[in-house]
């Protein structure tokens, strides 16, 4: 299912097109409807199903198409931990981008100037706020916190926020919030206490359960910890260093698809490109070739990963970590179809460690990490629980409406 399909504000598919995004996942699919039609929903999704994108796809749409107070918060996403609201902010933001949608993450451990951001929104309005329930609850004790107008709540990684104890805080927002709203409830799982929860703030819920898919056994996973500047001549080494008559390299943008082509062709290597910059025809064309092996080696973003049947793959290589657990498995799922066996290379930069050790979680498989030639240098160290470098500054969250 295309998300073309979900008739989406204009403003918001370009956001959707900009993150590269092209097909639903299945929780997307199931989910994104029953938002749009004002349903309240309670599903059974892991993180790395796409599920983010399930709830605030159908959220910005909505808020698009409606003339709210601009004084109030309109949509409120409570997650477990400051991690997650910097996240989901971020994701927030860029399938915004092309929309007048305000927005700001809201989660303790911030500075002075943090604080008045959050106040300022908080207290003036903003379409949607993603936040802690500690941290929110404070500033609603705070009695500046506009909420009565408030039509969205959502509930995210339910059952992590209830085993770290924010459940008396998650009932102090709810009994602050209009009783006439829209809930979204999403679990990793569904124990007792999380149906008492959801039974006792949803209304006439739909159910949708969604667990991640695994990869076949029988595919060889493989990852190899490298600098950036490493990636592109372990590449080439692999290619040029054992035989394998079809081959799938996948990136996450357009930009290094195009830039890697050039880069195997420059070092002898033939291969093609494919990606959403090409007219339907030279799609076509190319994957004619692909198939009729007169071309060993495509260079794919993750429009290939899904939808486009291709056998006789043998080997699928991740230029980049996957974004998430789906679709780290539909990309190397393009290889041991059928009876045949498979093997799969991801290259894992410094910045890339802790999203790979996390599909690791959701796979439940620790992939092991090979050498790379001495020649291309010392490896990185593996350190997955250092935090993911990279700056946030909240100021980037609250735009003004337009």
């Amino acid at each position: 299912m295309n998300f073309t399909d979900f008739n989406f504000d204009a403003r918001l598919l370009e956001g959707i097109q900009a993150s590269n995004y092209e097909t639903a996942t299945p929780v997307q699919a199931q989910v994104i409807p029953h938002i749009l039609a004002g349903k309240d929903i309670i599903a059974s999704a892991q993180t790395g199903t796409g599920k983010t994108a399930a709830f605030l796809l159908p959220l910005i749409n909505r808020i698009l198409g409606e003339n709210n107070d601009p004084t109030s918060i309109t949509a409120m996403v409570i997650v477990p931990t400051r991690e997650l609201a910097i996240q989901i902010a971020q994701h927030l933001e860029g399938l915004s981008y092309f929309t007048s949608i305000s927005s700001i993450a809201v989660y303790g451990g911030g500075d002075g100037n943090a604080f008045v951001q959050e106040k300022k929104a908080l207290s003036m309005g903003a379409d949607i706020v993603v936040c802690t329930p500690g941290k929110m609850m404070s500033h609603i004790k705070m009695g500046y916190v506009k909420l009565d107008h408030l039509k969205y709540l959502v509930l995210d990684e339910a059952d992590r926020m209830l085993d770290m104890g924010f459940y008396d805080d998650i009932n102090f927002i709810i009994k602050h919030l209009p009783a006439k709203r829209q809930n979204l409830l999403f679990s990793a799982t569904m124990p007792p206490k999380i149906r008492a929860l959801a039974k006792s703030i949803l209304q006439q819920p739909e159910e949708v359960n969604i667990s991640i898919s695994k990869p076949p056994e029988k595919i060889i996973q493989q990852a190899f910890l490298v600098y950036d500047q490493q990636k592109i001549p372990l590449i080439v080494h692999l290619l040029k260093d054992k035989s394998f008559s079809k081959v799938v390299v996948f990136c996450s943008s357009k930009l290094n698809v195009k830039q890697l082509t050039k880069d195997l062709k420059r070092n002898g290597i033939n291969a093609g490109e494919i990606h959403s910059d090409l007219e339907q025809e030279q799609r076509e064309a190319i994957l004619m070739q692909y198939r009729s092996n007169r071309l060993p080696i495509l260079v794919a973003t993750d429009i290939l990963s899904r939808g486009i049947d291709i056998d006789n793959i043998d080997l699928v290589i991740n230029f980049d970590v996957p974004n998430d657990g789906e679709d780290y498995v539909h990309r190397i799922g393009r290889t041991a179809r059928a009876s045949a066996e498979g093997t799969a290379y991801t290259l894992v930069n410094v910045k890339e460690q802790y999203k790979f050790a996390e599909i690791e979680k959701l796979i439940d498989k620790e992939v092991p990490k090979m050498p790379i030639p001495a020649v291309l240098g010392e490896q990185p160290p593996y350190e997955i629980n250092k935090k993911p470098s990279g700056g946030f500054k909240k100021k980037r969250y609250f735009k003004k409406r337009s």
